[in-house]
Parts: C-alpha cells; structure tokens; sequence
C-alpha cells in the first residue's frame, strides 16, 4: 500500500485511498474466507489512528472517539462470492471481485472515517463476514454484542449519486422428502416429483402477481432442486415486502405438502426509511455538496439492513460507490473517480450528522413519497 499521504486540509490523498482499495481487491476473501483481509484492515485502521481489533466472529472493527456526541455506526462486509478476476486498472476503472459489491463502500467508509476530523462523537466502523450467506453472521454478532447506536449507514452500492432507503426480506426454506424404492412407472408419487411439486405449490400460495420485479410484491426464486425416485430435497428463496406474513406462508406450504419435511433456514423481514430519515437527509445534503441531484432507491434484494434493522431502531440508510448491476459480474469493477466521489459524499455526511443530530430516534417504517426501485 502507498504510504499515509495527506493533503494540507488534512483529508487522505487520492493515491493513498486508491491504494488501500487496491490492496483490499487483491487479497481474495470469499465467504468464510475473510481472515486475511480482516487483519488487514485492522492494521489499516491503527495506522490511521482507529483503536481497531478483530471480534469473535472475525469482524474487523475500529473506532474513532472525537469527544461527546452521537454514536455512528458504519458497517460494511468484506466477503465476496468465490471467483477471482485479475485487480488492474484500465481506462480509469478499478478491476477486482468486490470491487463494487461490497469492498469499495467499506474501503470508502474507513477514509471517510479518517477523513471527518469535524465530526463530535465515536466513529465505529465494521468489516463484517459472511453477509453472502443465508445467515449473515458478521452483522448478527455486531447486533447481538454491540450498543445500539444513535445512527447507521450500511455500506453497499448504490451508486454515488443515490441512497437506499430499504430492501426487502427474505425467507430461506428447504424440503426434504423420501419416498419407498419403487419401479419408475409406479403411479405412486416419486421423490423427484414431490419436490418439484413444492415449488409449483409455493408459486400458487404467493399468488400470480408474485415478482421479483416490484418492491411491494414478494418473489420467488428456485435455488436448487435435487434428487431421485427415494430421496430429493429442493432449496426455495423468497423476498419478501413489507408486512408479508412469512409465518403464516410456511405454515399454508406445510400443510399443502403430502409428506416430507419444510424447514426454515433464515428469515429476515423487509426494512425501509423515510426520507426525513437524519441519516438520508445527511448523505442527501452530500451528495447535493457534489453538484448532483440525490436519487432514493428500494432494493429488491436484501442486506445486513435488514438484518440489523430488525433490532436497531434508529436512524439509518445504505450507501455506497458502484454500479450495483456489476454486483457478482465477471468484470466487476468501479470507476475510480465514482469511489473517490463516494468518500467525499460520506465524509460530509458524518459532517452533518454531527451537526444536526437529531437526538429522538426517528426510524421511519411507512411508505415514502416516490422513490426508485432497484434490484
């Protein structure tokens, strides 16, 4: 990495922050892999004056402490999907699995930490594992260990100009079925056959407006099915909107399947803000700072928001640099002046929310005015 370079206004130096993001990308950490990269990024964090350790679930966690104030609390995950694409930099792009999703936000959230030498309060920042999984450990950790913070901003990318104001759930479930060994032209039910019956019967529950394409419809999505005529399971995903009774889905889904056995794996509601939210109107006055028009956005997929949100009743919202289409792409990659756009944007909104905390806790779960849909 480049060394610690400031400019006179004492913010990191474009090389310096470009490098640290470099050295992120090339150390691979896909889920359940994230050792190396945490401890580097505790390192990162000490040189830059964070009292920075890695917790028990292997989060890599620093704080900042610049007197009495607000807590904030910014967290974003260092795993990726496995896969590896060759880090380089051409025509003003940075290449790299995770470059977008998600390790441009987390690395833009450490400078910006670093950089908000304005801000009054504690600074908490979170590399978390594992939110590529069902289960999202890292975040669950943070949730079920740490204060409640006064405020939280989930790094992801949403692109620099915009800012997430909720995601819908999601509900993990597998079916598992065995049947007696019988000859193929048996009219009796088979196990394959049952399985792929499941999923046929949870399309029919959640009805025929069910789509991934709208954040107020829940949508289904058949992970994965396998098996035979004696044993067969299949992994069904759904996300979920606001208020959707998953309990009562998988309750109407038992009783509709003959035999086998229906198990929840994970189950995360649906969250979202409003955009008097302090923490949207922060990141919106810096993204207004930039000479841009702020953009909302309502994702259909899901994230350590929800995960956090279902405890954390605070002010909160996800941002971050990239084009959250490249999320898992062969040629992921970020611009480099949008990464460099986001730390700015991120470092005035700290700016902000020191200054205008608003003390009450304001999480707003009601439908806001339009906003834009995104997957």
């Amino acid at each position: 990495m480049t060394d610690i370079m400031r400019h006179p206004t004492g913010t990191l130096s474009e090389p310096y922050t470009i490098g640290l993001l470099r050295s992120m990308l090339e150390i691979p950490s896909p889920s359940y892999g994230e050792e190396r990269i945490s401890s580097h990024l505790v390192e990162v964090m000490r040189e830059l004056g964070f009292q920075a350790h890695r917790d028990q679930a292997g989060n890599a966690v620093g704080e900042i402490s610049r007197g009495p104030g607000p807590t904030v609390l910014l967290l974003g995950h260092m795993d990726t999907i496995p896969g590896e694409i060759p880090v380089r930099v051409e025509h003003s792009r940075l290449y790299g699995r995770g470059a977008v999703d998600a390790k441009s936000p987390l690395a833009a959230m450490i400078c910006a930490a670093a950089d908000a030498v304005d801000f009054r309060g504690k600074l908490v920042v979170v590399g978390a594992v594992e939110e590529e999984t069902p289960l999202s450990r890292g975040a669950m950790h943070i949730r079920n260990t740490h204060p409640r913070p006064d405020a939280l901003i989930i790094g992801e990318p949403s692109g620099w100009q915009s800012v997430v104001l909720g995601y819908k759930g999601k509900l993990d479930l597998r079916y598992q079925v065995e049947c007696e060994p019988t000859h193929p032209s048996n009219p009796v039910p088979k196990a394959s056959e049952l399985a792929a019956e499941a999923w046929s019967v949870l399309l029919d529950l959640l009805g025929p407006d069910a789509s991934h394409a709208g954040f107020g419809t829940p949508g289904a999505t058949l992970v994965e099915i396998r098996g035979d005529l004696v044993h067969a399971e299949a992994e069904f995903s759904i996300r979920t909107p606001p208020g959707f009774d998953s309990e009562g889905l998988v309750a109407r889904l038992s009783s509709r399947l003959p035999q086998g056995r229906l198990s929840v794996i994970n189950s995360v509601a649906a969250c979202r803000v409003g955009r008097n939210d302090p923490v949207v109107r922060a990141l919106t006055t810096a993204i207004r700072s930039q000479q841009a028009h702020p953009a909302m956005k309502l994702k259909t997929g899901t994230s350590d928001m929800n995960t956090l949100a279902e405890h954390w009743d605070v002010p909160m919202a996800t941002y971050g640099p990239g084009d959250s289409r490249l999320d898992h792409a062969d040629d992921e990659h970020i611009l480099i002046s949008d990464y460099l756009r986001g730390i700015a944007v991120l470092t005035r909104a700290l700016t902000e929310l020191s200054a205008h905390f608003d003390a009450q806790p304001r999480l707003s779960l009601v439908p806001s005015a339009r906003v834009e849909e995104d997957s």
